[in-house]
């Protein structure tokens, strides 16, 4: 049987020779690690285009099966061209040699939950920042876990998930300083917190911040995000205690996009279980914002996700033939699309499904927001107009939205009927099928 060259030959650990056609797109001959982001498939196919790693020398193709090949095949966020390919379930939380870690494994300094939920009680703490021992040993705990699953991910890599199985388990995925990065046909699982900080309000209740992204673009450029599965399955912050009467929440977001980040297309994926799942733009002080954060979403699926899908500032967004899912159980609900500073949203025949607590109304929220381009919208099967509802609805606490967001998209695929988009990504979005 033929071998495609891996880094197994080097002796590198983790890293696995594997058959030829276990590379393919469930049998169908494709090597997903070389191919491209199509022209014109939203923003990440502008100024050159988007190809990852398909670049790589056949030294720098791997494919990996624990953390600690990885680690090695990422080379420390470095530029060299690179394809990695993961094979079965990756957790981040393990050392070296695979042992399984747990939040006991990282406490160090004298931390416990319990002594930190005595030392920064509000009823007698205060409003202030925690600071002192437990703090300390807080933040040295953190510091130890980050060194296990904060991945840095490098400029001109391209990451993909071999077959129908691929995961990768409580790591934070950070494309930081980095251009032309791929990642696509993997589920990405459980970035969870051990960790959280208290955060005090001095104008009520505070609350618990959790430091990891599940994937996380950082001053990121032309990123295609493709086919992922990202959710916190396992470990769902519903079922989470509460601390000084705010839910102890363990995940950040599902999909920042952050910091200047800019020509990203995200398509084919499915976010899923989560409260806060997307931000795009992460401060409205940040004015250097201005011109970037050029996002395409299409064919995503967002189910029993609470908010954040996305919340956007600054960037020109468009949003077209996603399928947003409210399960019936679903009680905290807070809204789907947010318009926030100069934000720029062209939203083109997306579908809703909601229980009747959830109406219409809710689907968008504006904080500074001044437009909204909605198009084509169905709401439980009815065509709606987003933006006349939320004005209609709107108590005052926001201005009224216009719909003229200053720009019309280019680039895109074949934009279907919401009906039809609805029926195509339920099937298609998320890890493992690719077709």
């Amino acid at each position: 049987m033929r071998l495609r060259h891996c880094a197994a030959a080097l002796g590198l650990l983790g890293l696995l020779c594997v058959p030829a056609h276990a590379e393919d797109a469930r049998g169908t001959g494709r090597d997903l690690g070389r191919e491209t982001l199509a022209r014109h498939d939203g923003w990440a196919a502008a100024e050159g285009g988007t190809t990852g790693g398909a670049a790589a020398d056949v030294a720098h193709v791997f494919t990996v099966t624990d953390r600690a090949g990885l680690v090695r095949a990422l080379d420390g966020g470095s530029d060299t061209p690179k394809i990695i390919k993961i094979a079965g379930t990756i957790d981040a939380n393990t050392d070296d040699s695979g042992r399984r870690l747990d939040c006991a494994d990282y406490a160090t300094g004298g931390y416990s939950l319990k002594k930190y939920l005595a030392a920064y009680d509000p009823r007698t703490w205060g409003a202030a920042k925690p600071a002192g021992p437990q703090e300390e040993a807080r933040r040295a705990s953190a510091a130890r876990q980050a060194e296990r699953v904060v991945l840095p991910v490098g400029s001109h890599t391209t990451i993909v998930g071999l077959g129908d199985d691929a995961v990768l388990k409580g790591a934070s995925l950070q494309i930081k300083n980095a251009d032309n990065v791929i990642v696509r046909n993997l589920e990405l699982r459980d970035a969870y917190d051990c960790f959280p900080v208290w955060q005090p309000n001095t104008g009520g209740l505070g609350d618990w911040k959790a430091a990891y992204d599940t994937l996380w673009l950082n001053n990121a450029g032309h990123v295609w995000i493709d086919h992922v599965t990202a959710s916190d399955k396992g470990r769902p912050d519903e079922k989470e205690p509460t601390y000084y009467a705010r839910n102890y929440l363990r995940h950040d977001g599902l999909l920042d996009i952050t910091n200047g980040s800019d020509l990203v297309t995200v398509s084919w994926s499915r976010f899923a279980d989560h409260d806060k799942a997307m931000l795009i733009g992460n401060s409205d002080s940040a004015a250097g914002d201005r011109g970037r954060l050029r996002v395409t979403l299409h064919h995503n699926e967002f189910t029993s996700v609470v908010q954040r899908a996305p919340r956007v500032r600054f960037g020109q967004v468009h949003l077209y033939n996603n399928r947003y899912v409210v399960p019936e159980d679903a009680h905290d609900y807070r809204y789907s699309i947010g318009v926030s500073t100069e934000s720029r949203i062209h939203a083109e025949n997306n579908a809703f499904t909601t229980p009747a607590h959830v109406e219409a109304a809710d689907l968008v929220k504006s904080w500074n927001g001044t437009a909204l381009h909605a198009s084509g919208t169905l709401f439980n099967g009815y065509p709606v107009d987003l933006t006349a509802i939320y004005n209609a609805y709107n108590s005052g606490s926001e201005r009224d939205l216009g719909t003229d967001v200053g720009w019309s998209p280019a680039l895109h695929g074949r934009i279907d009927s919401a009906a039809a988009a609805d029926r195509a990504v339920a099937r298609g979005a998320g890890a493992g099928r690719i077709r």
